[in-house]
């Protein structure tokens, strides 16, 4: 398990993603390596977050491949920081989320070349900001898609080592509630309460969630008002959209074009900016068949399952492109100060993508 070694070395680098330095500086090592694997390598740079890479090899005919993850977590430094382990796990950012699948693909990589001395039809991207929603480089991410066939995304595996097949899609929006001040004991009337229309929305907000589909609508964060004695001008809603289908999608999109061009309180004005982040990644026809082929592949039974959490596999599945997720270490506690990956999923899953990979290099 000496890949554990490189592990350790990207953990140990604090790589937030408005860390450009730390993101940059994890860059430098997966470049490092994947260079000696013969692949090129295109750098686009960015000022404020980490530069985006992608390694490509040669190509011949066949399908092609992308091999998908990202180099940033979400802990500023000094928060959580630092590479641990015991007989049975390892600790610290990104063990699972995400630097351990991208060490599951290097290895995985290795192995082929190991053994063929060339790789050809696979390319790996690595971005540098997923952990804030890809605002930058899923631009970058859907405009690469359509040279691809497949693509296989490194997040974590589920606990019973499942693959991803389905991912909600979410959207994050700011509602502009416009209303009239004036004082709250001499003018009570004169006013217009932003904040009450707010409530108003809220309401009709929180109304579209259907737990039962997998919809939900939250209100998490609203900002309003001067004082006690003052009717509220103004107020603001924070919204996010998480929705399991396309049909869901615009379903919400009309509704919130609804509830936004609707005055509950007579008199205010209200406008939304924003945009969905990650369409929805549903499962379809193509990934099953896939599966049934790495199935044979393996000799060995895959399982799958869909997940309300988004991540890269939305972008390039909505591109069309037969994707599946899930292919990094199985580990827990991503996102917090108890993050683990489980080390023999390590070895399974270097041994189930080396197999997947070889089996295209014929």
């Amino acid at each position: 398990m000496g890949y554990l070694k490189n592990l350790e070395e990207i953990v140990n680098i604090n790589s937030y993603t408005k860390n450009k330095l730390g993101v940059d500086n994890v860059g430098n090592y997966m470049s490092t390596w994947l260079l000696e694997l013969g692949f090129k390598q295109s750098v686009y740079k960015r000022e404020l977050i980490g530069n985006h890479l992608l390694f490509s090899s040669q190509k011949h005919d066949g399908l092609k491949i992308l091999l998908l993850g990202h180099n940033d977590t979400v802990f500023p430094p000094n928060t959580f920081e630092g590479f641990a382990e015991d007989d049975l796990w390892v600790y610290g950012p990104g063990v699972c989320d995400m630097k351990g699948g991208n060490i599951v693909a290097l290895e995985s990589l290795r192995n082929l070349y190991k053994k063929n001395k060339t790789i050809f039809n696979i390319d790996f991207l690595l971005v540098s900001d997923e952990e804030t929603g890809s605002d930058d480089s899923k631009h970058l991410t859907s405009s690469l898609a359509s040279n691809y066939d497949l693509c296989f995304v490194f997040e974590a595996a589920g606990e019973n080592l499942e693959i991803v097949t389905g991912r909600k899609g979410v959207g994050t929006f700011t509602i502009y509630i416009e209303g009239l001040a004036a004082h709250a004991g001499t003018s009570y009337l004169k006013g217009i309460d932003a904040n009450l229309e707010a409530s108003y929305k809220l309401q009709k907000l929180s109304a579209l969630t259907n737990i039962d589909i997998g919809t939900t609508v939250n209100i998490g964060k609203i900002t309003g008002g001067i004082g006690a004695n003052t009717i509220s001008p103004s107020c603001e809603l924070l919204i996010e959209l998480r929705f399991s289908t396309n049909e869901e999608k615009e379903r919400l999109l009309n509704s919130l074009v609804e509830i936004v061009n609707t005055s509950y309180v007579k008199g205010s004005k209200s406008h939304i900016e924003g945009s969905i982040q990650r369409d929805v990644m549903e499962t379809n026809e193509s990934q099953l068949l896939l599966i049934k082929k790495l199935e044979e592949i393996t000799e060995s039974k895959i399982l799958s399952e869909k997940r309300g959490g988004v991540s890269d596999a939305n972008i390039v599945s909505s591109c069309g492109v037969t994707t599946l997720d899930g292919f990094g270490p199985f580990g827990d506690g991503d996102h917090t100060k108890k993050e683990r990956a489980l080390k023999s999923s390590f070895d399974q899953r270097i041994e189930m993508m080396t197999k997947i990979l070889e089996s295209f290099q014929k």
